[in-house]
C-alpha cells in the first residue's frame, strides 16, 4: 500500500514542476513542498528578482508590477509562509541563509552605497602605512578609493584588490598564498592564515556578510573566517566595512564581535541596539557622506 501511494506521487508531482520549473527552474529544488507550492507568475518574478538582487522592496516591486503595495505585501506573505522568503524592514529576501548571493549580484547590490562607504574608510587611512585588506565586494571598494594613496604596504587575500590596486603608487602589494575560491577570487584556508600570521600591519580593513544587532560579525564560509580572524589578529587597528542591508541578513559563522573592532564604516546610521554595542565597545561609528536616511522606507513595512 505504501509503495503504490508513493508511485502515485512521484507520478503527479513533476506534472506540477514541469510548468513551474520553466519559469522558475530554482524551485525544482523544493520538490517537498509539492502541490503546495503552485505560486502565481508574479509570485515567480518576485523570487527571481530577491534570488538575484538579494533583497527586493515593496515599493520597488509594486511599481514594477503596476500593483498596489499591499498586493505585493500579500505577494511576499505569502512567499514567506511557504518558506521561500524572509521578511525584511521593507521588503524581502531569500529564506536560505547558509550561502551568499553570488559574487556578481553581490557586486552590484547596492553598488553606490558601497562606494561611499570606500571612500569613507580610505579617508581614515594615511599614506605611508601598511594594511590588510580581506574579501568583499565593499573591501574592494575601500581598495578602488585607495587608488592615489602612496607608500602603502597593501596584503591581501582577495585577487580582485590586487587587480584594482595595480598600476597605482603604492609601494607594494603583497597576495597571499592559499585555496582560490574561483567564484570570487578569494584565498582561503590554512596555508592564507599561515601567510596572514607573518605580518603585524598598521590597519585591518575586513567586511561581513551579516551583522547582528548584538554586535556579532558573521559569514558564511568558515574557510573564509579563519582568515579574517587571523587579519583582524595581526592588525593594530580594524575598521568593519558593510552597508545596512548585512543587518537585513543572517550568516551561520561568527567572524567576531565589536570588541575586536576600532572602526564601523556604513552607509546608514545603524539600529539603536548595535549603536548601543558599539558605544559599549568603543566603536567609532562612520555614516558615509550622501548616506540615504531612514526615512526614505515607510513604516508600514
Amino acid at each position: 500500500m505504501f509503495k503504490r501511494k508513493q508511485l502515485a506521487r512521484q507520478v503527479k508531482t513533476p506534472k506540477i514542476w514541469e510548468s513551474t520549473a520553466r519559469r522558475a527552474p530554482w524551485l525544482i529544488e523544493d520538490r517537498t513542498y509539492g502541490d503546495e507550492v503552485n505560486i502565481s507568475e508574479r509570485q515567480n518574478d518576485i523570487l527571481a528578482a530577491a534570488r538575484s538582487q538579494g533583497r527586493v522592496s515593496v515599493e520597488t516591486l509594486a511599481t514594477s508590477f503596476a500593483v498596489t503595495p499591499q498586493t505585493i505585501r500579500r505577494d511576499l506573505n505569502e512567499l514567506c509562509h511557504r518558506g521561500l522568503l524572509a521578511r525584511v524592514h521593507g521588503g524581502a529576501m531569500p529564506a536560505n541563509s547558509v550561502s551568499n548571493v553570488g559574487y556578481e549580484d553581490r557586486r552590484h547590490l547596492f553598488a553606490s552605497e558601497k562606494s561611499l562607504i570606500g571612500a569613507a574608510a580610505a579617508a581614515q587611512i594615511p599614506e605611508n602605512s601598511s594594511l590588510i585588506i580581506n574579501i568583499g565586494t565593499t573591501t574592494e571598494q575601500v581598495a578602488r578609493a585607495l587608488y592615489n594613496h602612496r607608500d602603502l604596504v597593501v596584503i591581501t587575500n582577495n585577487i580582485n584588490v590586487i587587480n584594482i590596486l595595480n598600476g597605482s603608487p603604492t609601494k607594494e602589494l603583497i597576495l597571499a598564498g592559499g585555496v582560490v575560491r574561483q567564484s570570487d577570487g578569494g584565498i582561503v584556508g590554512e596555508a592564507a592564515v599561515e601567510f596572514i600570521q607573518q605580518f603585524r600591519v598598521d590597519c585591518a580593513v575586513i567586511g561581513a556578510s551579516s551583522l547582528d544587532q548584538d554586535g556579532a560579525i558573521l559569514d558564511y564560509d568558515y574557510r573564509e573566517v579563519l582568515v579574517a580572524r587571523a587579519i583582524i589578529a595581526n592588525a593594530r587597528r580594524t575598521i568593519l566595512v558593510a552597508d545596512h542591508q548585512k543587518f537585513e541578513r543572517s550568516a551561520p559563522v561568527r567572524i567576531c564581535d565589536l570588541s575586536q573592532i576600532d572602526m564601523f564604516v556604513t552607509d546608514r546610521p545603524p539600529p539603536v541596539r548595535f549603536m548601543d554595542a558599539c558605544a559599549a565597545n568603543e566603536v567609532e561609528v562612520v555614516v558615509a557622506e550622501g548616506a540615504v536616511s531612514f526615512a526614505t522606507e515607510t513604516e508600514n513595512d
